[in-house]
């Protein structure tokens, strides 16, 4: 059974309030849960854990383990410790709570997260959109009547989850391609993303939404593009930063700054050497190859203000966020070696 939500506005806000209950409830049981000092490593080096949630759906380059294998977390002195799989929209609670150090989604979860109270900044970027490797990509059938936003009206559109990039890059792209007040005139119909492609295939929906490479979706064989992340805000769009909580950056500014260091050098890496990125990635996550894409990631982890103003404005449009807040309470690049060079 799929489920369709209507009062889009009124869905986030109520899950927002729910995770900051969350974070609340377990932040009551995780006074103790704070980074600590690992068993020595080989040559009797103290290393400093940082804890960080498993990746549920491993469909790219991941640049935890690309660090972890390149060594580069350990020159700095760095131990992951992985805590298991947990769902994005509990991220920004668990790192509040203490459950994980670190957490990463879309740079929309981040200032969403903020806007409702999280105390937690962004302090190196992710991934990055390319026009080649898009951070999202919506899809029709090949012989569907629908080209352009104006066709969009009144058609079904399916999407993994409510809110954030799955839900606002189409209200941007048709206001983008002239659709005013774009909320109501699409039906957003959510469910998991691999139920997607049968649903499209079947006429359950008349457009999908995926966090796929085009090529990837091509193959697959009678689609065609509608529009990408890409075509709607450029490189800019689809940045996905790594955050901390306030607290912990105040308590261990040092680990962050490591961590960063470390982030950043494999993205660069990854960035240089897909392939390989991917032969590390199967190896370590235990996947089919023919399950990754290339990832592309920010070069030297840097977090470009244009990535945090773009969102804030366009949740601000919707009545998704506070209006007052600014880019500065979103991300920092104080930690990054790299950001004055």
């Amino acid at each position: 059974m799929r489920t369709k939500f209507r009062n889009t506005g009124q869905a986030v806000s109520i899950a927002i309030i729910m995770i900051l209950a969350l974070s609340l409830l377990l932040a009551g049981c995780s006074k103790n849960q704070e980074s600590k000092k690992a068993a020595a490593d080989t040559n009797g080096k103290q290393l400093d854990i940082i804890r960080v949630p498993v990746t549920a759906d491993v469909t790219r380059p991941d640049v935890f383990m690309i660090a972890e294998d390149l060594g580069y977390f350990a020159e700095e002195g760095i131990k992951l410790e992985y805590v298991g799989v947990i769902p994005s929209p509990q991220l920004v609670a668990s790192v509040v709570a203490g459950k994980i150090d670190v957490g990463a989604a879309h740079i929309n979860r981040t200032i969403a997260g903020i806007s409702a109270g999280a105390k937690i900044k962004a302090v190196v970027a992710g991934t990055e959109t390319t026009q080649e490797i898009p951070h999202m990509v919506y899809v029709t059938l090949d012989n569907s009547p629908i080209k352009n936003a104006q066709d969009m009206v009144g058609k079904k559109v399916g999407i993994p989850t409510i809110g954030g990039c799955n839900e606002y890059t189409p209200y941007a792209y048709l206001m983008k391609n002239g659709v005013q007040s774009p909320k109501g005139k699409i039906e957003v119909i959510i469910m998991p993303e691999a139920n997607l492609e049968q649903a499209l295939r079947q006429g359950d929906i008349d457009v999908a939404g995926f966090h796929k490479n085009p090529n990837f979706l091509m193959a697959r064989g009678g689609l065609k593009i509608l529009f990408t992340d890409y075509d709607v805000f450029g490189t800019v769009g689809g940045n996905t930063p790594f955050y901390f909580s306030e607290k912990f950056i105040k308590e261990k500014p040092d680990v962050v700054r490591r961590f960063v260091k470390a982030v950043a050098k494999a993205n660069d890496w990854a960035d240089t050497n897909q392939q390989q990125a991917i032969d590390i990635t199967v190896k370590k996550a235990n996947v089919d190859a023919k399950l990754l894409r290339n990832g592309y990631f920010a070069p030297k982890g840097i977090i470009q203000p244009e990535t945090a103003t773009i969102w804030i404005d366009l949740l601000k449009e919707f009545g998704e966020i506070k209006s007052d807040i600014k880019p500065e309470q979103i991300f920092t690049n104080e930690f990054n070696p790299y950001s004055n060079l």
